[in-house]
C-alpha cells in the first residue's frame, strides 16, 4: 500500500484569527465551510485545485496552552523566493521564526496564533542523513546559501545528491 498525504485537521479555539492566519501568511483559501455532528463548525482550506482541503479546522479546541501532541505541520514550496516571501511576511507581521537547516532542506519554523508548530521548506538539492538542523542566515544569497549548506553539511553521514538517494530509495522499495 502506497500512501501519500492529504491533509491536516487541528482543533482552533479562535476560528477568525486562524483562518485570517492562514490565508494571510500561507495563502491558503477557504474552500468550504459547514456544521459537523455536536454543533460544531469545521472550515476547509486549500491552495490546490484537485484537493478540496489540505488543512481544516474544527471548533473543538478549549484551552489556550500549546498544543501538545504536534510538534508541526510542514509545507513544501517549490522555490527559495516563495520561502524568502514567507519570511518578509512573518518579520512584516512581527512574528517570531526560526530558520534551519537539515542539510536537505532550507526551512523556517514558527507558530500560528494557536502555537501549532508550523514549518515551510525548500528542498536543497542534497540528501544528508538525519537528524540535522543548522540555523541558516535568511539573508545570504540564493548561491552563498548554496555554498554555505555543503560547507556545513559536506562532513555529514550520506552527504550526497538528491537525485542520488531518491533512485537509491526507488530501487529499495521496488525490493531490488
Amino acid at each position: 500500500m502506497a500512501l501519500s498525504w492529504s491533509h491536516t485537521v487541528l482543533q482552533a479555539k479562535d476560528m477568525a484569527r486562524m483562518l485570517a492566519f492562514y490565508e494571510t501568511m500561507l495563502g491558503f483559501e477557504e474552500t468550504d465551510a459547514g456544521e459537523i455532528p455536536g454543533g460544531r463548525r469545521i472550515h476547509f482550506m486549500s491552495q490546490q485545485p484537485a484537493e478540496h482541503h489540505q488543512i481544516a479546522f474544527v471548533d473543538t479546541r478549549a484551552d489556550d496552552g500549546p498544543p501538545n501532541s504536534l510538534a508541526h505541520i510542514a509545507f513544501r514550496v517549490d522555490a527559495m523566493a516563495e520561502l524568502r516571501a514567507l519570511i518578509g511576511r512573518l518579520e512584516a507581521a512581527g512574528l517570531d521564526y526560526r530558520p534551519t537547516s537539515h542539510g536537505n532542506t532550507w526551512s523556517v519554523y514558527f507558530q500560528d496564533p494557536e502555537q501549532n508548530g508550523v514549518e515551510v521548506f525548500c528542498d536543497t538539492p542534497f540528501h544528508v542523513r538525519q537528524p540535522q538542523g543548522q540555523a541558516w542566515d535568511v539573508t545570504l544569497p540564493d548561491a552563498e546559501l548554496h555554498a554555505w549548506t555543503v560547507e556545513t553539511f559536506k562532513a555529514e553521514p550520506e552527504f550526497g545528491p538528491r537525485e542520488a538517494y531518491v533512485a537509491r530509495r526507488e530501487k529499495e522499495l521496488a525490493g531490488e
